[in-house]
């Protein structure tokens, strides 16, 4: 189980964001990362992954940058999407070795038959502590900034409710949906196509909001 909210922001808004996160006491930062996600679904209806009553995701991720490398299969699926505005979600995840990566797609859509439903890229900067993961995420159509408990003796939601405070952000602000229901909200506002893959030499919807 993870306890977790998250806020979207304008391209503008990265460097801003990553500079007040590098000051802020407590936090160590990582490093910044190119990811690639491929989701895909249940090649049987009853199981499908995104139906309302399953409400989940099955990921391929590849994540990457000059010094290291690792590739990870993960389930997550929404517990609370109707309620509150810092959410939970079932999250289960399995690494690979990243040289095997290709292998893994194969088995998955040829083997399996799973259906290749989304794909997406992002470059995603990380801090962290004992308590608290925090991640900034570049998208083709925005930031968002992701504040996840770690902590595993202190009260998750107070955790996160802590870090949002420390941050400045208001949690009234925060988008209680993953980024793919944030991606196609604002290609509907925009008058934008709605891609599957979504990558940074495409024609995106941008979040207009300052951080």
């Amino acid at each position: 189980m993870e306890t977790e909210v998250r806020f979207y922001y304008s391209l503008d808004s990265e460097n801003k964001i990553i500079e007040k996160l590098k000051n802020i006491d407590g936090l160590t930062y990582d490093d910044r990362y190119y990811e690639k996600t491929d989701q895909y679904n249940h090649p049987m209806k009853e199981y499908d992954f995104y139906t309302r009553e399953i409400d989940g995701r099955f990921r391929v991720r590849i994540t990457k940058n000059e010094s290291k490398s690792k590739c990870m299969i993960t389930w997550k699926r929404r517990i609370n999407n109707e309620t509150g505005k810092i959410h939970q979600e079932e999250e289960v995840e399995l690494s690979i070795n990243p040289d095997e990566y290709s292998n893994l797609e194969f088995l998955l859509g040829n083997v399996l038959h799973m259906k290749l439903v989304e794909s997406y890229e992002r470059y995603r900067s990380v801090f962290h502590n004992d308590d608290v993961e925090i991640v900034v995420d570049h998208y083709p159509f925005g930031i968002a900034i992701e504040i996840e408990n770690k902590s595993k003796t202190k009260d998750a939601v107070s955790v996160v409710t802590e870090w949002v405070n420390k941050i400045g952000l208001d949690i009234e602000n925060a988008y209680h949906l993953s980024w793919d229901d944030k991606y196609t909200e604002l290609c509907k506002e925009q008058n934008k196509k709605v891609e599957s893959i979504v990558t940074f030499d495409k024609d995106m919807p941008k979040v207009d909001i300052e951080f």
